[in-house]
């Protein structure tokens, strides 16, 4: 790497850091008034509310990094531009395309931090944060529905159940979901290839036992027999359809395609997930023929998401064409501060426009970054000729 280049590279690293845990501090305090409501409800202490808020940082982190790269880069750059070091580099020979390589080289470990946060450190500190909130209130995931967490679950047989090859479809109600993973409350509607009723269980509470099976306790089982199969039309209505009976047991080993790590999305939101947590749920949704919009939109933008950092260094760029007396630093760190903001709303802005008209996910999770990606362009052009 050339001096310049390692020169550049340590004062926008330097500047980085130090905006990025600015930053980041702030959502900690925002985040901790916040908690401060559920303080005191069952065992949730202060010391419970400051570790779940500290769970979440890394997740900030993510969500911070490329507006921190466009902050301390305009700065860095601002601050060449004012003591005439950018104008010597220039004189040196350094054109804009030598200077925009540069900052791509010194976006690549950015880029890799910002992956290496959104792939596995944020994803899991945020689900740990809401198991650490929900296990000290005594609360279960709450689904937004008063009948609980409703689930549809495919398998081609099920052996345990008697209709090995035949293959049944499932409508799951839980209750509960508790932050061990267990379950309680459960409602299980199972349905025949025809997609005729023919078990509903009752479950006092479930745990999963790998590879692909739930253990059931205290259930209660009717099971509907149908005694003909003339249409409906052709029956005399006094002649009865079905033949039910009910029994109890103890305990009861049911297949299922629905692991932990399914109900675990209830714990985030699915812009909190990873890459293989929605790739993993998105072709659950499919095979159940369940609408994946919403998921596909995420899992594209934490695709792209990483690559908002060249974006942002492409932004900055055109600021060390600006001389002092064209602005001094402070304007211009806060206009990166509003372009840097400014992105991050139109991003969350197009994703819910995106899912709303059902665009493509790929367009729809791209088509921000493409377009500041342009505007840096056309502004590095222009201060070039000017």
């Amino acid at each position: 790497m050339r001096t310049y280049e390692k020169y550049i590279g340590k004062q926008v690293y330097l500047t980085f850091s130090f905006i990025l845990f600015a930053f980041s501090g702030l959502f900690f305090f925002f985040d901790l008034i916040a908690q401060l409501d559920a303080v005191g409800h069952g065992n949730y202490r202060f010391g419970y509310a400051l570790l779940t808020v500290a769970l979440l940082v890394p997740g900030h982190f993510y969500e911070i990094i490329p507006v921190a790269v466009l902050i301390s880069a305009i700065y860095v750059f601002a601050q060449m531009a004012g003591s005439s070091e950018f104008t010597i580099l220039r004189a040196a020979g350094m054109s804009p395309q030598r200077a925009l390589g540069t900052l791509m080289k010194l976006g690549v470990p950015l880029l890799i931090l910002t992956f290496v946060i959104g792939e596995y450190i944020g994803p899991y500190a945020n689900q740990l944060s809401e198991r650490v909130r929900l296990s000290a209130i005594g609360s279960s995931v709450s689904s937004g529905f008063r009948s609980g967490v409703w689930l549809k679950d495919t398998v081609a047989s099920d052996a345990a159940a008697g209709a090995a090859g035949n293959g049944v479809t499932r409508f799951v109600n839980v209750g509960r979901l508790n932050p061990d993973a267990t379950i309680s409350n459960v409602k299980i509607y199972e349905f025949d290839p025809r997609y005729r009723l023919t078990h509903v269980r009752l479950a006092q509470s479930g745990v999963f036992v790998p590879p692909n099976q739930w253990k059931l306790d205290g259930v209660t089982e009717m099971a509907l027999e149908r005694l003909s199969d003339e249409p409906v039309a052709d029956l005399n209505s006094l002649i009865p359809l079905y033949q039910s009976s009910l029994k109890t047991m103890p305990s009861y080993l049911m297949r299922s395609e629905l692991t932990p790590r399914i109900l675990s999305v209830l714990l985030v939101a699915p812009e909190n997930m990873s890459i293989y947590a929605l790739t993993s749920y998105i072709h659950h949704l499919r095979e159940n023929s369940q609408d994946t919009q919403r998921y596909d939109v995420a899992l594209w933008r934490k695709i792209f998401y990483p690559f908002a950092v060249f974006v942002m260094l492409t932004l900055s760029l055109p600021f060390a064409y600006l001389h002092s007396r064209a602005g001094v630093v402070g304007m211009k760190v806060f206009g990166g501060i509003m372009l840097g903001m400014s992105f991050q709303l139109v991003n969350t802005l197009f994703s819910h426009i995106g899912t709303l008209n059902t665009w493509p996910a790929p367009v729809t999770a791209a088509l921000p970054a493409l377009l500041y990606l342009v505007l840096g362009i056309v502004g590095l052009r222009w201060v070039d000729r000017h």
